[in-house]
């Protein structure tokens, strides 16, 4: 039997619940990393305890911690600044690869439960690159090719990916897809399409490449609320399989989906 259940791990429902696993020193090195990234300048021991309400002997403690350790720095004229040591660590493992790596059991799951093939994409130089790619459990089923690229304009991905940026990184953007030969030009009404698609969280549109396709598509967001991929599903009607799953409850999967791996990226 297919099991067609798909969960995301959810967040702590209250504070009471998150409360009840506090660690109160690593919060209060995580809230001293989380500062100095913000500051160019680096800041003083003084200004780190003001800006984060607390006193100056509870922050040195942990201060020389993370100097010690290699995340922090104090220069010359006692101002604390960030390390390259957390860039080095991010990229020991490549950020793509860490992706698919984290992508594919729950892209498995989802054409189990949704008895669609789906496919994870990226952007890329005004265009989009498939990254990776589950065929449907059945013989039926839209599969599009890893390393494919798709427009960004007219598909469900490349919607998706330009609603959930800043609006500066969206210019960019549709910059670099104007410049692409061949390129389809952007629509007028596209501003109001994106501001929908930011309302409900996700896509759904007709295919333009292919009759009797939906894209379905949910942002991947990281940790600033912008998309840093696309998760898709080309949605076909099954109409000899009364069993399986109507659009409707495709669309809460494929949302589910792309907050699961949200969570990954620490959305």
């Amino acid at each position: 039997m297919v099991n067609r259940k798909l969960t995301a791990i959810p967040p702590p429902e209250d504070d009471a619940l998150g409360d009840r696993y506090r660690a109160p020193a690593l919060d209060k090195g995580l809230d001293i990393l989380e500062l100095l990234s913000a500051t160019q300048a680096g800041l003083t021991q003084a200004e780190i305890a003001k800006a984060l309400d607390r006193s100056p002997n509870e922050i040195y403690r942990m201060l020389d911690r993370l100097v010690r350790r290699g995340y922090a720095v104090r220069t010359e004229a006692e101002r604390y600044e960030l390390s390259l040591k957390l860039f080095a660590l991010a990229h020991q493992h490549a950020p793509l690869r860490r992706l698919v790596a984290q992508a594919m059991p729950v892209m498995r799951r989802f054409v189990q439960a949704a008895g669609q093939s789906c496919h994870l994409v990226v952007y890329e130089r005004g265009r989009v690159v498939v990254v990776a790619q589950q065929d449907a459990p059945s013989y039926w089923g839209i599969a599009i090719r890893v390393g494919a690229h798709v427009g960004l304009i007219g598909t469900g991905s490349g919607h998706v990916l330009l609603a959930f940026q800043s609006a500066q990184e969206r210019a960019f953007m549709l910059a670099e897809h104007e410049a692409g030969a061949g390129e389809a030009p952007v629509p007028d009404d596209l501003d109001q399409r994106l501001a929908a698609i930011r309302d409900r969280g996700y896509e759904m549109m007709p295919s333009r490449q292919t009759r009797g396709v939906f894209n379905l598509s949910a942002p991947i967001l990281g940790p600033d609320g912008a998309a840093y991929a696309a998760f898709t599903c080309p949605y076909i009607e099954r109409i000899e399989d009364s069993t399986a799953p109507p659009v409707a409850d495709v669309v809460r999967l494929v949302a589910a989906v792309g907050r699961e791996l949200s969570l990954f990226a620490g959305a």
